[in-house]
């Protein structure tokens, strides 16, 4: 073989080796995302059932219930149009409370609730997550 026959073949190496490198970068990336769904998506049947997956809205006045001595919590997040049923075990962020807006990561269980394994709370009064605020005027149209 030539040089130059070598060098074809090092090119070819590198550009399979690349092509591999980036295949598994994309899977990657693919798996972690988590797509955003309102409540009213939820309600349609939009989001996946076998995937994690972002539901937020504002948490129903009055919806709140801890079970005693455990860490689970149940409340329900509305866009004012549709209602989500959501189930989180674990330690709430110390700005959650009715009536606020959040945005909860989590699956769908085969009962209609969404199971949350983190939720994220808005840090002060006049901010609310972009998601949420976008659904709530999807819903109400842009006075709302």
């Amino acid at each position: 073989m030539k040089s130059r026959h070598y060098r074809m073949l090092g090119i070819g190496a590198v550009l399979v080796a690349v092509g591999i490198g980036a295949s598994f970068l994309l899977r990657a990336m693919n798996e972690n995302i988590l797509f955003y769904y309102s409540p009213t998506q939820v309600a349609a049947g939009d989001p996946p059932q076998d995937r994690r997956f972002r539901v937020g809205g504002l948490v129903v006045n009055g919806s709140v219930e801890r079970v005693p001595g455990e860490l689970e919590v149940r409340f329900v997040l509305t866009d004012m149009a549709n209602n989500v049923p959501v189930v989180y075990a674990g330690v709430l962020p110390d700005l959650f409370r009715e009536g606020q807006g959040i945005i909860a990561h989590g699956t769908m269980n085969g009962g209609g609730d969404f199971v949350a394994d983190e939720v994220l709370a808005k840090h002060d009064e006049n901010y609310m997550p972009p998601e949420v605020e976008e659904s709530l005027k999807a819903v109400h149209g842009e006075g709302g």
